[in-house]
């Protein structure tokens, strides 16, 4: 496989940015400020619009565990269908159980109603019980990419792990290992020095824009504390040409 800068984008603005920045294919998503949330298919159509880029599709009903119940694996199933229609290439799918193995009971109804297209297994591979056997796992069930910070809070914090991965990638010629969490153009150079193997990288390459508001009402938030409705976090075109760059050297 050759080399590939998936962009995570949650905005029309953000995959403008992302596809003139030289990102290879998307990553489609809603709320990313809570780890990203499933689309709106209307989204993926105002994209379609504009790009044939490959873009696939994060599939997670809501924020928290990836624990999921009955109701919340249907609404999954009916969300695929519909993002299928809309354009969609891929799905970013994942399912834990309470032990924190894969779940592939819970995945069945999902890799049937994607049946036909990529599958990346998404970092719920970095809160499982033991991620190398999960990566197996995935290999078992037809995934053809691991989203993965090395099950830690970023990728360069763990390398070790991503390491073992991209070794077991190769021995077994699994899931192409997609390194995310914390990546730019110089995470990038780092890990493609210390593992020349890797060749997949996942970055959001965001920045805050300052909001146009200029009556601002102070002390009323409006989601998780800490977060403010003066700025929108947006893709940037430089980060990702930075980050794509980086790649191709």
């Amino acid at each position: 496989m050759s080399a590939l800068l998936e962009v995570c984008v949650d905005s029309l603005t953000s995959a403008r940015a992302a596809i003139a920045g030289g990102a290879h294919r998307l990553e489609l998503c809603s709320a990313l400020c809570v780890g990203g949330l499933s689309p709106d298919a209307e989204l993926l159509r105002q994209i379609r619009e504009e790009s044939d880029i490959p873009i696939r599709c994060l599939m997670r009903p809501r924020a928290g565990d990836f624990l999921y119940e009955p109701q919340e694996i249907t609404l999954m199933v009916r969300q695929i269908r519909r993002l299928r229609k809309a354009g969609a290439d891929g799905f970013v799918l994942g399912c834990l159980d309470a032990q924190g193995r894969l779940d592939g009971e819970a995945l069945a109804p999902l890799l049937d109603a994607a049946a036909g297209c990529g599958l990346t297994l998404h970092r719920c591979i970095d809160v499982s019980c033991a991620p190398e056997k999960t990566y197996e796992a995935a290999a078992d069930l037809g995934f053809d990419t691991v989203l993965t910070s090395g099950a830690a809070e970023n990728c360069l914090a763990g390398a070790d792990c991503i390491g073992r991965l991209l070794t077991r990638r190769d021995e077994i010629a699994g899931p192409e290992v997609l390194i995310g969490g914390g990546v730019n153009a110089q995470v990038i150079r780092q890990l493609r020095q210390r593992f020349p193997a890797a060749r997949a990288f996942h970055a959001s390459c965001k920045i805050q824009r300052e909001s146009g508001m200029i009556f601002r009402r102070s002390g009323v938030p409006m989601g998780l504390p800490g977060l403010d409705e003066w700025h929108v976090l947006q893709t940037d075109a430089a980060l990702v040409r930075d980050a794509r760059s980086a790649l191709d050297m």
